[in-house]
């Protein structure tokens, strides 16, 4: 990702500096973040808004759902009417939705009848030309256009590209992880040097959120927003590898 030019946010009110664990030092930390993402410290990673993200689990990202009976007469909404409209809204978090969630907006339908359904609706797509299909990925299906009809969605939306993070993002994402939630001043201690552009790109991508308290003098707190969470394919920061964790060259 290259850095843009981002106006320079004024330097926080002075107040006591938050320090980090002893043992711990930037370049540590960075090599464990490092290590968590799988690639070396110029790691790249896909905008999560694209949809490039692992399926969690539907029954704490959802609530029940509520059941819909498709009644046998003339007038009723089919089964696989209701699975097509379910894949047209899509999962909440952009992930595929599987046979055993889909199978719960339906009254006496089994996960292994959404299957056989989807494998209908989508020979019915097939038979009519239509322009999109159902995908299966990873555990559960998703409603996308045909390859021959991507350039369609690129004219109106643009290719999507591939964001790679500095090294200094990297840096900052690390120890505002294992530091959260830290001052700009303390950032700006560990770096080495000021970091307001960088600190100021990360939160506008909703990597880091900002919280200011309210006693005085204030300061600006910095932490990981919940899209660092998605983005490194992490359920809490638990997840997080600590220091007995850390592997050294």
């Amino acid at each position: 990702m290259t850095e843009k030019d981002v106006p320079q946010e004024s330097p926080d009110d002075p107040g006591d500096d938050q320090k980090p664990p002893a043992e711990l030092s930037v370049d540590q930390l960075t090599q464990a973040f490092a290590q968590l993402i799988g690639q070396d410290t110029s790691a790249s990673s896909t905008d999560p808004s694209t949809g490039a993200e692992n399926a969690a689990s539907e029954e704490q990202d959802l609530a029940e759902p509520e059941e819909v009976e498709a009644e046998k007469d003339d007038s009723s909404v089919s089964a696989e009417a209701i699975l097509e409209a379910i894949l047209f809204v899509g999962h909440p978090s952009n992930e595929p939705l599987t046979s055993r969630l889909m199978a719960g907006y339906l009254r006496g339908v089994t996960p292994a009848e959404v299957d056989e359904l989807l494998a209908k609706l989508n020979q019915s797509y097939e038979e009519s030309n239509a322009p999109y299909q159902v995908v299966s990925e990873g555990a559960g299906y998703r409603l996308t256009l045909r390859t021959e009809h991507e350039g369609l969605r690129e004219r109106f939306y643009g290719r999507v590209r591939e964001a790679k993070l500095s090294q200094l993002a990297i840096d900052l994402l690390a120890i505002v992880a294992y530091h959260q939630p830290i001052d700009r001043q303390s950032i700006d201690k560990l770096i080495g040097r000021p970091c307001g552009t960088m600190l100021s790109q990360l939160v506008r991508r909703e990597l880091l959120k900002i919280e200011r308290t309210k006693e005085r003098p204030r300061k600006t707190l910095y932490s990981t927003a919940d899209r660092f969470l998605d983005l490194f394919q992490l359920e809490s920061l638990d997840d997080l590898p600590r220091h007995d964790d850390f592997h050294y060259a």
